[in-house]
């Protein structure tokens, strides 16, 4: 599970919420996020593998769209093996994680597990949700066509350079003056807080915004591409903007928890005692979506490929493919067409203005197909209703 209370619960001078959290049932709480994550790990890889008896993606050309998803799932995969060492240390080896509450320890080394595994979680499941944010911007470029690979080098500099920037700042704050003497209040940790939730809550305000907008625009692709709406085009459109939705649902689900458990907890270090019995049951939905949180966070990385993908079965297929280098295929094209030139001018204005109408279509579907990789259905539609399978 990804918190910041996992960095917070580093200090020996921890604050009494936190000690509340992680105090509870540990065995158990170790247990379930060792479960969740393993499965999310198993199942996260078995999507991704090629499967038996099913032709491989074929995209226009590579877009920076189905790298970002890529990604996301390799973040999610190194999280989730983050969780699993993380837990399997914790359950082992009781006696080296109660040396983390020493204060003025000898041994360092269990305060340096803490937080090289909690930062090491936390940064990846940052880096995740900034990667989450370029897609929903990216999404929104390919149909603007601003975007293409040429984009994804920049896309790495600020998905790792503000994931990088913002843990390393807020560890700083957290552990200032030093690791083991943590100054103590809240005012000390609300900037590491506010680091490890500001692209959280990035994705959840700004990505709906522009996911609507990729809607609207590829409404006005699909219409301008033939003059006319058709049921297809239709449908197309409702399956992508169906694949935005499932990608926030799933968002949505795995970290809502996340933020509920804080606003308790924050709520809870603001009373002189958080022990009082009028708070029993803001100290109960406390410990409950602590739980809730260590099922809920390492599964994003399986329901995000069945969001991106769907259910791609379990006939794996591991034999090696010899795939077609795209400047071939261009290639031989170019010298079919170049072979037999046109013996009169008016002919090849005619092939010209033919040829600009073919290519302007086929960069609409590009755009399209990007949006709906991994969806055999709308790649078939998107093809039948091209121009060029028409015979334009």
């Amino acid at each position: 599970m990804a918190s910041p209370r996992l960095e917070t619960y580093c200090c020996p001078n921890r604050d009494a919420a936190t000690q509340l959290v992680m105090s509870f049932q540990p065995e158990v709480f170790c247990g379930v996020c060792i479960g969740s994550a393993s499965i999310s790990l198993l199942l996260t890889i078995l999507q991704l593998l090629p499967k038996k008896g099913q032709s491989p993606r074929k995209m226009p050309k590579a877009s920076s769209s189905s790298t970002i998803l890529l990604l996301i799932s390799i973040c999610d995969i190194l999280g989730g093996l983050g969780m699993i060492f993380r837990s399997s240390v914790w359950l082992g080896f009781p006696g080296f994680i109660a040396n983390i509450s020493v204060v003025n320890g000898t041994d360092v080394w269990p305060s340096t597990f803490c937080v090289g595994s909690a930062m090491w979680i936390q940064l990846l499941y940052s880096a995740g949700f900034w990667w989450l944010f370029c897609y929903a911007v990216d999404s929104y470029l390919v149909v603007r066509r601003s975007a293409g690979l040429s984009t994804i080098v920049l896309y790495h500099m600020m998905t790792w350079g503000l994931a990088v920037l913002l843990c390393v700042e807020g560890i700083a704050l957290l552990y200032y003056p030093s690791l083991s003497s943590c100054e103590n209040g809240m005012e000390h940790a609300i900037p590491h807080y506010i680091t490890t939730y500001v692209p959280l809550l990035l994705v959840l305000v700004v990505n709906p915004i522009l996911f609507r907008r990729t809607v609207s625009a590829v409404a006005s692709l699909l219409k301008g591409r033939q003059g006319i709406y058709t049921e297809n085009e239709r449908r197309l459109g409702t399956e992508i903007q169906m694949r935005f939705f499932k990608i926030m649902l799933v968002f949505v689900i795995c970290w809502s928890s996340n933020i509920i458990n804080e606003t308790l907890l924050f709520y809870l270090e603001m009373q002189p005692d958080i022990n009082e019995m009028p708070l029993k049951n803001i100290r109960s939905a406390a410990l409950i979506t602590w739980i809730i949180m260590g099922v809920l966070n390492p599964m994003q990385g399986f329901l995000f490929t069945l969001a991106f993908y769907g259910w791609t079965g379990w006939r794996v297929d591991l034999k090696w493919r010899k795939r077609e280098i795209p400047w071939e295929s261009m290639s031989s094209s170019t010298v079919g067409e170049n072979a037999y030139p046109s013996p009169v001018n008016y002919q090849s204005n005619i092939h010209d203005s033919k040829k600009i109408s073919t290519t302007d279509s086929q960069q609409t579907d590009e755009a399209i197909s990007m949006l709906s990789e991994g969806n055999t259905s709308s790649d078939e539609r998107l093809t039948r209703s091209s121009p060029i399978y028409q015979g334009w």
